[in-house]
């Protein structure tokens, strides 16, 4: 049941991602993930009349155990895609096929090392790729613009040419601590596994792990979230803006979880991608208008 489920979520993929280019991240290495769903890059190039140059590497959430590829995805890269801003979706290794640390971060850096080791191709200029992320793809974003100077693909013997430093961060409705008393406990398990030490919460905790040298982040939060305490990513701002002054917090009384861009289901709250703009120029990542 579990692969007729997953073939029928493979599908669905597929047809999603229409006629985009499909980049399988760890092709011609011998990284271990499941064939049924080879991590991958989903590549939604800028128009070059509307190009600015800037890229965003899209991580939809799903607890570390699936991925709403759909609407905190897709969706989400052809919105930016339509403001000029090259997007690019990350299906990442999950625990529904039995992975763990450091596999996600593993994914979302070697994505980064594609992405500005082929800027040319896309006419993006390396200082400016940033990541978006959901839920839990919001505490891998955020994991990569916290753990950078650990270069994860190392130890699987891969040389990589660029920083793997974001220039920009995005976590939206994110998990970010692992401690007991507001931990998303199903991501938490999907990521460390349900044996944990507290020594690896604490590590994955990143309220507790922010560093002066990271990228801006602009953290987006609802009190109302059913899903995920908000006080992880009020907590995770109130550390970031110690150390980074253009960081951004983005605090609704209201909007739920899980709504993407939708402001049918996440209503104002929803509008962050707009917002998102505004701060993306506040802190000179776009230097030219947008319609």
């Amino acid at each position: 049941m579990k692969y007729v489920v997953a073939l029928v979520f493979c599908i669905s993929i597929l047809a999603n991602a229409h006629s985009q280019e499909i980049h399988k991240i760890w092709s011609g290495t011998s990284v271990p993930y499941h064939f049924m769903m080879p991590p991958c890059i989903t590549i939604y190039p800028a128009d070059k009349a509307q190009n600015t140059k800037v890229a965003v590497i899209v991580c939809p959430g799903g607890s570390y155990h699936h991925l709403g590829m759909n609407h905190e995805g897709y969706d989400v890269a052809r919105w930016f895609q339509s403001k000029g801003i090259n997007a690019f979706v990350l299906r990442y290794r999950v625990g529904f096929w039995g992975f763990h640390h450091p596999a996600m971060i593993e994914d979302l850096q070697r994505s980064i090392q594609f992405v500005k080791e082929n800027a040319g191709r896309w006419g993006i200029d390396t200082s400016k790729v940033g990541l978006v992320g959901f839920s839990a793809g919001g505490h891998l974003v955020a994991s990569g613009g916290i753990f950078f100077t650990e270069n994860y693909l190392q130890p699987l013997g891969i040389t990589t040419k660029v920083s793997l430093r974001p220039s920009f961060v995005v976590p939206v409705y994110p998990v970010i601590s692992m401690q007991d008393s507001i931990a998303h406990k199903r991501s938490r398990n999907n990521l460390l596994g349900k044996k944990c030490t507290q020594a690896q919460k604490d590590k994955m905790s990143l309220e507790m792990q922010v560093r002066k040298d990271g990228p801006p982040m602009m953290v987006v939060v609802q009190k109302d979230d059913p899903v995920v305490d908000w006080r992880n990513g009020f907590y995770f701002y109130q550390s970031l803006i110690k150390l980074s002054p253009s960081s951004k917090l983005i605090l609704s009384d209201k909007g739920g979880h899980g709504f993407g861009i939708n402001p049918e289901k996440g209503g104002e709250a929803a509008r962050w991608n707009e917002k998102c703009l505004v701060w993306m120029k506040e802190i000179g990542i776009l230097t030219n208008d947008i319609k």
